[in-house]
This record gives structure tokens, C-alpha cells and sequence, in this order.
């Protein structure tokens, strides 16, 4: 109850707060890549159910002579590396932490195609409604191993409090200020979760 009355609070606070930034990243975005602006996919939320994740458009839509998407390293130019870079992208997402979807912490909502390649360790992640941040993107996000991302998600799983959610934001804020953490070390985003080897 606690957990949910300051997601609601917050995140219609920061909703506020933040109103310019959005207005300036649509701009950005809507100039150098054009419509749309924001990208929505479907996520697994709390117990699996699925639900749309919002964005902002970091990639082109670029495609090659066959038509197919070009490479995500390909799409991802200046505006879209910055606005990633500083996790400007996220900021849609209070608004599924205001419906209800999402929560400020929580294990990050993976792809939907990820769903059958779980073991039941794993499956444990949807225990919790999912995250803007969480435990693993506190501890490595995108440049840990799948194996130490799901570790850390179980962890938090198992000893969630709001003490500890207050711990994952203030961390996070360090994170988001030395920009460290957002990259793998041979992608440019995270490699796709091809169930445990």
C-alpha cells in the first residue's frame, strides 16, 4: 500500500516537473527522426500479464534494399545515442507507474518472447509488478551477464521493502549522473536472453 501510494504520488509530481522535458524531447525527436515519437512494445508485467511499456524513439527507421530494419548500432545516431545515453527515454514510463502497470522500482519488464525460456527461478521476476529501475540496473544493468541480471531480480524479489526501494533510487540517481551502466560490452544495447545454456 505504502509502495503504491508513492508511486501514484511521484510519478504525477515528476510528471509535472518534467513537462518542459518532454515537450523538448518530442521536439528533438520529431525534427531528427520524425513521427512517431514514442514507441510502445508489449512488456510481461506483475504474474505475466502484458502490457504496453512506453518510450521515447531512440532508432531510426532505417531499412536496408530488402526492407529489413538496418542493425540497432546502425539506427541509433547522435539525438538517439543522447537521449539513451541519459535514459531520457524512460521518462514515459511514469505514466505506467501512474496506471498501475509499472512500479518506480521492480525488475525491468523484459520482451514478451523471453516468456518461455524461463526456468521456474527465473519466472519468479513476475512475482513483483516490474520497474523503471531495479537491483540489477543498479548493480551493472545492461553491462552484467543475463545469469547476474536474473540474480539480482530474484534477489530483490525476495527481500523487497520500501527502505530498500529508497536505497534503488538514490543509487540510481548516482548512476544516471556518471552514465555508467548502459551498454554491454559487445552490443549496443543488451544481447538477446537465449535461456539458461
Amino acid at each position: 500500500m505504502l509502495k503504491r501510494s508513492f508511486d501514484i504520488v511521484f510519478s504525477s509530481i515528476l510528471i509535472i516537473l518534467f513537462a518542459p522535458i518532454f515537450v523538448m524531447v518530442s521536439l528533438l525527436i520529431l525534427v531528427t527522426m520524425g513521427r512517431p515519437i514514442l514507441f510502445v512494445q508489449s512488456r510481461p508485467g506483475y504474474k505475466e500479464e502484458i502490457f504496453g511499456i512506453y518510450k521515447f524513439r531512440t532508432m531510426s527507421n532505417e531499412t536496408d534494399e530488402n526492407g529489413e530494419l538496418l542493425p540497432d548500432s546502425q539506427r541509433l545516431h547522435g539525438v538517439g545515442k543522447f537521449i539513451r545515453s541519459t535514459s531520457l527515454d524512460e521518462l514515459p514510463q511514469l505514466f505506467n507507474v501512474l496506471k498501475g502497470e509499472m512500479s518506480f522500482v521492480g525488475p525491468r519488464p523484459l520482451l514478451v518472447e523471453y516468456l518461455p525460456l524461463y526456468d521456474e527461478k527465473q519466472r519468479a521476476r513476475h512475482d513483483v509488478k516490474p520497474g523503471i529501475t531495479g537491483w540489477a540496473q543498479v548493480n551493472g544493468r545492461n553491462a552484467i551477464s543475463w545469469e547476474q541480471k536474473f540474480e539480482h531480480d530474484i534477489w530483490y524479489v525476495k527481500h523487497q521493502s520500501f527502505f530498500l526501494d529508497m536505497k534503488i533510487l538514490w543509487m540510481t540517481m548516482i548512476k544516471l549522473f556518471k552514465r555508467s551502466g548502459i551498454s554491454s560490452a559487445s552490443s549496443v544495447t543488451m544481447e538477446k536472453f537465449k535461456g539458461r545454456k
